[in-house]
């Protein structure tokens, strides 16, 4: 603020112009014109207004845009970004927005040469594509999937038409995991590691910019159970031993994001946690008040470092 005070006339001119620039929407020029004075004049008035507090500005929030909470909980929880949305209904019924919103995103901060990840086991991230618009020209170099399928073919189809169509959509190479997620041994999942499809799309995960994620609970998705659930009802009873509220890629994780040492880790062809962590953005995508606790671990063990979530589960993760 400046050190002199102005006399009432300066003060009086100064109000002035605030108000006819401001209030009236007269420009610059009209407003030096009709006060018979300089427009370098004018533009110093309008910024000691602001310099002195007589204008004063405030950005108002529309209906359904919640800057307030996304502001919250990149603060509360050392977030990159967050986006909040309005849903409709529970479950499955929060899919629509969250899906268009993840749309949004991606046609926004897609600028070109980006490796993208993508969990292949979230029906949101499916429908997020499906609403996506395609990019006229090229604005990823690879498209990836970090885990392979599981259970039935139909999984398997709906992990290969997500990353296929994303890779159409930004104009990328799409690089397939050909195997299933959880394999019968250890053994086995070394033998196929080393496949050279497989190993291509292992290779491709060091370079990854983005990570697209799906965020699970213990209670297995609508995906999941029509696939007949690669994890057993007794690996889920001793999840529920070691903490384990959630998943980010099969890798389950405690109430603090402390990842739990699963039965069948040394059976999971996927993402490890240090090199999933090593991703400069991790997008989670996930919302329904049944997945607080997960969606907390999640942001908790930094698992994501971006969160697309709804209104409902801000306030969740905020009220804690």
């Amino acid at each position: 603020m400046p050190a002199t005070t102005p006399s009432s006339d300066h003060v009086r001119l100064l109000v002035k112009v605030a108000r006819m620039y401001h209030e009236r929407g007269i420009r610059q020029p009209e407003i030096a014109a009709a006060l018979n004075i300089s427009q370098p004049r004018v533009s110093r008035l309008l910024k000691e207004a602001v310099d002195r507090g007589v204008v004063r500005t405030i950005v108002v929030s529309p209906d359904g845009v919640h800057a307030e909470l996304e502001d919250a909980l990149v603060g509360k929880y050392g977030l990159r970004d967050a986006t909040v949305v309005e849903v409709e209904g529970t479950g499955s019924q929060v899919i629509p927005a969250l899906a268009a919103a993840t749309a949004t995103y991606l046609d926004a901060t897609l600028t070109g040469g980006d490796v993208i990840g993508v969990s292949s086991w979230s029906a949101t991230l499916l429908e997020s594509v499906n609403v996506m618009r395609a990019k006229t020209s090229s604005v990823a170099q690879e498209v990836v999937q970090i885990m392979g399928g599981s259970g039935s073919p139909e999984v398997q189809l709906h992990a290969t038409r997500l990353t296929g169509r994303l890779a159409e959509l930004t104009g990328a190479r799409p690089v397939f995991a050909p195997s299933a997620a959880l394999v019968g041994s250890r053994e086995l999942r070394d033998l196929l590691s080393q496949e050279p499809a497989m190993a291509d799309a292992m290779r491709t995960w060091s370079r990854m910019t983005l990570a697209l994620l799906g965020i699970g609970t213990l209670e297995p998705s609508t995906l999941l159970r029509r696939s007949g659930n690669a994890i057993t009802p007794e690996d889920q009873e001793t999840l529920k031993e070691l903490g384990a509220v959630g998943d980010v890629c099969a890798r389950y994780f405690d109430i603090a994001g402390n990842p739990v040492d699963a039965p069948f880790n040394d059976r999971l062809i996927g993402i490890a946690p240090d090199e999933l962590r090593a991703v400069e953005r991790r997008v989670g995508v996930a919302g329904g008040l049944e997945k607080v606790d997960a969606i907390r671990g999640a942001v908790r063990g930094e698992w994501i470092n971006i969160l697309i979530t709804d209104v409902d589960v801000a306030r969740e993760l905020l009220a804690a």
